[in-house]
């Protein structure tokens, strides 16, 4: 900084002390001036505020938040186009249902409800994501770019006017210490920096048009985003209640003690069997073997020398292609449709039953 320039600023500084200190008048703005330079740090003070809490209301967890902000940098650097998308709580749920639907597996009601209502989960963080990305591109980034542009300017053109304000200030204080070309030419450059300032601030703060169009944006894509959810939750919701119906008509399961053979090493016989008991032990020279293909089940006389159950309950359908069958019937297994459905034979007729009327006596071989 050169002499002249330093002693401007001393200047400027011993001014704005007697003003502050001594209780010295400087030049005074017009009302209308005033008012718009009061609105513009009101808005100056809304940007900085809206853009921390928007980015809070997106993405609450602050360790989430740095962590996701260092690794898209560490992204950038490595040249890598597609950012890390931050753990939308509903996507975490999410993965614990499906992981324990999927531990419990799709025989069980409860597992399969789970496994759905994970999907639908991860269908909401889905929605999520593209409502963080619709509110950055068309109002975060928006108004970052309102703050770090048009309202620096605007700062920056009214530091400057005060600056010289207070440098005619100070010239007029002196009296006629200072040449009246000097205090001429600091009127004028002060004037004009008012000018600028002002031009400024009155376009910012006449520019509703384009503030509104980014609220009315940051409404929108909160609309499509609890559109979207009431969309996957509504869908769920009627297959829950789908599956508590099936649920409660379904017939009532009796527990039935699995039974073991006790073959003896001494007897040419097939052998017999016999419910175990707590406190049962095998007699002497006998074998205990169970789950064996050729046995025989319980009261039938048939061999069980490949895939078959036992049913549970009667099943006597309305619909073709399925198997009717009473409580009791050994039925030779086919094949497995689906988690819910058996296909098998009995009595030379072919045909499909529910998995929940049977008990598994000689599972089917794995595929």
């Amino acid at each position: 900084m050169s002499v002249s320039g330093m002693k401007k600023q001393l200047h400027k500084a011993s001014q704005l002390l007697n003003e502050r200190l001594m209780g010295a008048e400087g030049t005074k703005l017009d009302e209308d001036f005033v008012k718009m330079e009061k609105s513009v740090e009101v808005i100056n003070a809304l940007l900085t505020e809206l853009l921390s809490r928007t980015t809070e209301f997106l993405q609450p967890n602050p360790a989430d938040r740095a962590k996701l902000s260092m690794l898209n940098t560490m992204s950038r650097l490595r040249g890598r186009e597609k950012p890390v998308c931050y753990p939308q709580t509903e996507g975490m749920l999410g993965d614990c249902m499906l992981h324990y639907g999927q531990e419990l597996g799709a025989a069980s009601e409860f597992g399969g409800a789970l496994s759905e209502v994970g999907e639908t989960l991860h269908q909401v963080a889905l929605a999520r994501d593209e409502l963080d990305a619709s509110v950055q591109h068309t109002f975060i980034d928006p108004l970052q770019e309102l703050h770090s542009t048009e309202l620096k300017d605007i700062r920056h053109q009214l530091k400057k006017m005060n600056g010289r304000r207070l440098d005619l200030d100070y010239k007029r204080r002196r009296g006629g210490k200072v040449p009246a070309e000097e205090v001429e030419q600091a009127w004028e450059k002060f004037l004009t920096s008012k000018e600028l300032a002002e031009s400024s601030m009155f376009v910012l703060l006449q520019n509703d048009v384009d503030q509104l169009s980014r609220l009315s944006a940051l409404v929108t894509g909160l609309l499509d985003f609890h559109r979207s959810a009431h969309r996957h939750l509504l869908g769920l919701h009627g297959n829950l209640q789908a599956r508590l119906t099936a649920a409660s008509n379904k017939p009532e399961r009796r527990f039935r003690p699995k039974k073991i053979r006790i073959r003896s090493e001494y007897s040419s016989g097939s052998g017999f069997y016999r419910q175990p008991s707590a406190t049962a032990t095998a007699p002497s020279g006998l074998q205990l073997t169970a789950g064996s293909p050729s046995c025989f089940y319980g009261d039938s006389k048939l061999a069980l020398d490949q895939p078959c159950c036992k049913a549970i309950y009667s099943f006597h359908p309305d619909q073709e292609g399925e198997l009717d069958f009473d409580e009791g019937d050994v039925i030779t297994l086919s094949k497995q449709v689906d988690a819910n459905w058996y296909e098998g034979a009995l009595r030379g007729r072919s045909g499909l039953f529910p998995i929940s009327y049977v008990d598994v006596v000689v599972p089917l071989p794995l595929p």
